[in-house]
């Protein structure tokens, strides 16, 4: 539990992810959050097959994202920690847009003016809030100046969620 609210600390850009070390238990569990979260959410916005699919591609490209980065510029060794802290971020902020897509419906169901409009903003926020978390993480484990980090986790955001969004509507 300490180690999740360590790595927790990093949405909140506090904690260095070098100076955290997953075990492999809780690495796993990590992926798997994210794997089940997904999985619901993707469901309920779209058919559950293609939702699976969609969040099974989305996981091969995390993966092959940060192993290309860290093989690139010879820093693999950080492999664990890096792939660990993003995707706990990622859970983070999924956790809070399966919140937002409650609060959707709430909204519907009440007839709220708009119900649309609150949630594409929170939705927009949440996912600024993403790409600095991913920004963060890259600029403290890899010593990476901040403008870098914001174009590596731009990129990292377009193939993780674009590829396989794209892939969905062939």
């Amino acid at each position: 539990m300490r180690l999740l609210i360590k790595y927790l600390s990093l949405c909140w850009f506090i904690n260095n992810p070098a100076d955290l070390v997953p075990t492999k238990s809780f690495m796993w569990k990590t992926v798997a959050f994210y794997l089940i979260s997904g999985i619901i959410v993707e469901g309920l916005i779209s058919d559950p097959a293609d939702g699976t699919l969609e969040v099974l591609l989305r996981t091969i490209m995390a993966f092959s994202s940060v192993a290309t980065l860290l093989l690139v510029i010879k820093k693999w060794q950080h492999f664990n920690q890096l792939f660990t802290a993003i995707f706990i971020g990622e859970n983070f902020i999924m956790t809070l847009a399966t919140v937002t897509e409650g609060l959707y419906f709430l909204m519907v169901m009440n007839h709220h003016e708009y119900a649309e409009e609150i949630s594409i903003a929170i939705g927009v926020l949440l996912v600024g809030w993403y790409l600095a978390i991913v920004s963060y993480i890259l600029r403290q484990l890899l010593s990476y100046r901040m403008s870098h980090s914001v174009i590596l986790a731009f990129g990292y955001f377009v193939l993780t969620y674009g590829i396989p969004m794209l892939f969905m509507d062939i």
